[in-house]
């Protein structure tokens, strides 16, 4: 009995390992978080959960020891419980060809049998999420069905789910009285009392541990996945903030100019959707920086166009930078706030400068990008808060770049009353 109940915990640990291996494969589990899976999906579940299994009969076969190693029924019955049917049909018979090839020969239709039970059980769940909340536990379920009646049909389920694995270990037993040992493994022994039913309690554990890991590992990459989403989504709103705003701008131009002078009109709502056009073909979060400038000249074109020669715009750029890849949209609002707020109020206009370049660092090589004008400057107290200013500008990159980057960025606002304002921006090459 003792070396029973030893070889039924080394099963146990087998299975955890198993499952732990198993976890760690992104394919395997990339399977595990779709809901519906197609054939070419389900053979590939079946094939993961079947090689092990048959890899394990086979070393218990050849070697006459390492009883251990065989999890063929828990397998089949997991790989029906997690892919349906088919998954748990393969399964059983896949992982049955050794222990058939050993003269078991009761192994293969027990197994696939087992597997598609699992999948009767999978139907029976409500919600597919149900698979993932097994419990070993029957008492655990049993006071949740008393305690919680609201949730009755989950806590029914589990039980069902207990109650199968003990139906499928109850197969094999039945199987053994009948036939007798030589067409069949299993861990009985004959009058052993309490050991065979340590191989039911044995056999929960096995399907169970599995479940738990795995779902412990596909919810884990359901949130990262579900954080990346979170990230993708306010970087799109805080994009979202910009693009109207340069619209509203650029239509204020137009509708100035209607009447004064048509053509520059024209020409300014051609340049206009060139720039939309852009802004609708671009999706990616990251664009090379000669993009960028690219960009900016368009815009610029409009912007001069409403103030002639009172604005100049100076480019010290390293040639070398032009192919970093900076955040799409990351310049423009700079020197959108460099025009309106530093220029447009000094009545003989200014210039715009646009510099970047590589500087060598401790932490490695960074990528400098500075803004600055020559326009009316910015008083203290509001320099002290720029950053923290709802909007858009210089508040709404630094939102952008906290999302992307994290602590690895810097960005400073530097600024003289009547000599001007300088937006320096520090980013990881």
């Amino acid at each position: 009995m003792e070396k029973q109940l030893i070889t039924l915990l080394i099963k146990l640990a087998a299975a955890a390992s198993i499952a732990s291996i198993l976890a760690r494969s992104s394919r395997f589990l990339n399977l595990l978080l779709r809901e519906e899976r197609n054939l070419a999906e389900r053979l590939q579940l079946s094939g993961g959960i079947s090689a092990f299994c048959a890899a394990g009969s086979s070393v218990r076969i050849f070697t006459q020891s390492y009883a251990a190693a065989d999890m063929c029924l828990e397998g089949s019955l997991l790989a029906g419980i997690i892919g349906g049917y088919v998954s748990g049909l393969i399964t059983g018979v896949l992982c049955s060809i050794p222990a058939m090839l050993a003269g078991e020969y009761l192994s293969m239709p027990l197994y696939a049998a087992i597997g598609v039970l699992g999948g009767l059980v999978r139907d029976l769940a409500n919600d597919p999420d149900e698979v993932w909340r097994f419990s070993p536990f029957f008492d655990l379920s049993l006071y949740r069905l008393i305690r919680y009646p609201a949730h009755r049909r989950r806590s029914l389920y589990q039980m069902a789910g207990l109650l199968t694995i003990l139906l499928a270990e109850l197969m094999r037993y039945t199987l053994l009285s009948l036939f007798g040992p030589g067409l069949l493994f299993t861990l009985y022994t004959p009058r052993s009392g309490w050991a065979d039913a340590a191989v039911f309690v044995a056999a929960i554990f096995t399907v169970s541990i599995p479940v738990r890991i795995w779902g412990s590992a596909r919810n884990e990459r359901l949130l990262e996945n579900k954080e990346r989403l979170l990230v993708e989504a306010k970087l799109h709103a805080l994009s979202a903030q910009i693009n109207p705003h340069f619209l509203f701008n650029t239509l204020n131009t137009v509708g100035s100019l209607i009447r004064t002078n048509p053509d520059k009109a024209r020409k300014v709502v051609y340049q206009l959707s060139s720039i939309l056009r852009r802004l609708l073909r671009n999706t990616e979060n990251f664009t090379p920086l000669r993009e960028e400038l690219s960009f900016i000249n368009d815009y610029l074109n409009i912007e001069m166009t409403r103030f002639g020669d009172k604005l100049k715009f100076v480019q010290e750029i390293e040639e070398s930078t032009l192919d970093c890849q900076i955040p799409a949209m990351l310049l423009q609002p700079l020197i959108e706030n460099s025009i309106k707020h530093g220029l447009s109020p000094k009545l003989e206009g200014g210039t715009v400068r646009l510099e970047s370049r590589y500087e060598r660092r401790p932490e490695g090589l960074r990528l400098l990008l500075s803004v600055a004008d020559d326009g009316i400057g910015i008083d203290d107290t509001r320099l002290e808060s720029i950053l923290e200013q709802p909007g858009i500008g210089v508040s709404n990159v630094n939102e952008r770049l906290l999302v992307l980057f994290g602590a690895n960025y810097r960005l400073s606002v530097t600024s003289q009353l009547g000599e001007g304002t300088r937006t320096t921006i520090e980013l990881p090459a």
